[in-house]
């Protein structure tokens, strides 16, 4: 076949799929009208990472990357189509948390930012979003330790993770470094950037934390002589120009973020678990705590530690692992840790995201 017949064959195709796409939309309303009358949630993380797995296994040219981009947004599309979702994030609009909000829920949900993270878990808690999006930890900074002081709390579940890539500009109105005073930004992204800061900015320029770093670039879109080390998409949205770009100390800068809802996905096969507890301290207790998920092997992939307010010197442990509550080995493994316990409390299992 020459250009000619491979193009047309191609517009052919393009026919077919929209054909297709459009009867997928329309199923997806009858879905919703079924949902709107049931007990049946609209956000199903765990459908769509069924989906994505079995297609994964018959797609041969696209990469794994590609297709679940291509269907997150099909997904995302259809959710919209079912039922409209209010989503809360850490604000305002264009910080990264917005970004990931967006990614995984489509440009046509209703997104609320708020200006903290305890807001994002009081507006699910109070019914004003469907869902909120806080971030977890950092590829290069570690966690986020507010988000996890706000699970000890409170009693929503993780029903999903989000992995973002994340890379950092100085931004500004004036035209040049040497015209810059003082720089707005999150302490997280000041940490990330650490050492080219250090390098390129004057020693006489003051680093000012803010909330988030959309606050920081629209600080810095309406004062003279202000920076922010900001996304580039926060940078078009407050019209702030470019000054340096990819600032960041480490090239594969990676932020998980966690979807927050009042109920936990089910079985995949390829799933994450949350949990928090506290033991009394005592030698060798933390081997103790940990021997249940060696002895099932499971995999542990994260563990934490936060000091309880209200007891100084007393500690709460954060950890994932992989597996759903509803294994076998995990429920087999989580009583026998809450033999031990003063306090076992399990956050959610849900799908396990994909790394940039």
């Amino acid at each position: 076949m020459d250009l000619k017949g491979l193009r047309k064959r191609i517009d052919e195709i393009d026919d077919k799929i929209i054909d297709l796409l459009n009867e997928r939309m329309s199923y997806a309303k009858e879905i919703g009208v079924i949902k709107e009358k049931g007990d049946e949630p609209y956000f199903r993380p765990d459908r769509e990472s069924e989906i994505l797995r079995r297609l994964a296994e018959r797609c041969n040219h696209l990469s794994k990357k590609g297709l679940q981009a291509i269907y997150h947004q099909i997904f995302a599309e259809s959710l919209n189509l079912e039922s409209p979702l209010t989503i809360a994030y850490l604000g305002p609009q264009a910080t990264f948390t917005h970004q990931a909000a967006e990614e995984r829920f489509g440009s046509k949900a209703i997104f609320l930012p708020v200006d903290d993270i305890g807001e994002v878990f009081l507006a699910v808690e109070r019914d004003k979003a469907s869902f909120g999006v806080v971030p977890i930890e950092n590829s290069s900074e570690g966690i986020v330790s507010h988000t996890l002081d706000m699970f000890i709390d409170s009693n929503l579940k993780i029903c999903d993770e989000i992995f973002l890539e994340v890379s950092y500009s100085l931004l500004s109105n004036e035209k040049s470094i040497s015209d810059i005073k003082y720089v707005y930004s999150h302490p997280q992204p000041f940490a990330q950037c650490r050492n080219w800061l250090a390098k390129n900015i004057p020693k006489n320029v003051e680093f000012i934390e803010v909330s988030s770093t959309a606050k920081a670039a629209q600080k810095a879109s309406c004062e003279k002589g202000a920076g922010a080390v900001a996304s580039n998409w926060a940078g078009k949205v407050y019209r702030l120009s470019t000054l340096a770009d990819k600032i960041e100390d480490f090239s594969d800068n990676t932020t998980r973020f966690l979807v927050i809802g009042m109920y936990e996905s089910s079985p995949t096969g390829s799933d994450r678990t949350s949990i928090l507890f506290s033991v009394k301290d005592r030698p060798g207790i933390l081997h103790n705590m940990l021997a249940p998920f060696a002895k099932y092997n499971i995999n542990l992939t994260k563990i934490e530690s936060r000091p309880l307010k209200s007891r100084p010197w007393e500690y709460i442990f954060f950890l994932d692992f992989e597996g759903h509550r509803q294994d076998e080995k995990a429920k087999s493994s989580l009583s026998e840790l809450e033999e031990m316990c003063i306090y076992l409390k399990i956050l959610g299992s849900y799908p396990k995201g994909s790394e940039k």
